[in-house]
């Protein structure tokens, strides 16, 4: 796998090429991705900006946040054959400074509660990673709802 390594305070490179399937990929979305963007990250989770589908070096992110480098990745069955891939794609993001977690469909399907509780405490953790301060619910911040 080739690493683009072009990175600077608000931009990480991106093969162009990947910018049309991204766009096929957010309008044929799976179940788990459409559940996990409407109930979670774009109607319950304030605070932190996140997009579906964002193309990052040779890769096209599930869900990112560029304001904390934060990757969530769905895994579905194809995940399950591909877990070496995965593996490394991991390491690369990881070298890019990109915190990628994962959850499969079921997860998501079946506990959605669950899942939002454990991003909530993954997004504090990132957030101490990164030496930013938490931010207050009275400011748009992390919230439950």
């Amino acid at each position: 796998m080739k690493i683009i390594m072009k990175i600077d305070k608000n931009f990480i490179s991106y093969n162009k090429k990947l910018t049309m399937r991204a766009k096929e990929n957010r309008k044929n979305s799976t179940k788990a991705e459409k559940k996990m963007w409407n109930e979670i990250l774009r109607n319950k989770l304030t605070g932190y900006k996140f997009v579906r589908q964002k193309p990052i070096n040779n890769f096209i992110l599930d869900f990112y946040s560029s304001e904390i480098l934060f990757a969530i990745e769905i895994d579905g069955d194809s995940h399950y054959e591909n877990r070496k891939y995965d593996e490394k794609r991991t390491v690369i993001l990881n070298k890019l400074g990109i915190k990628v977690i994962r959850y499969t469909n079921i997860e998501i399907i079946n506990s959605i509660d669950g899942v939002y509780l454990d991003l909530l405490k993954k997004i504090k953790i990132r957030e101490r990673e990164l030496n930013k301060p938490p931010k207050s619910p009275l400011s748009g911040g992390l919230e439950l709802k």
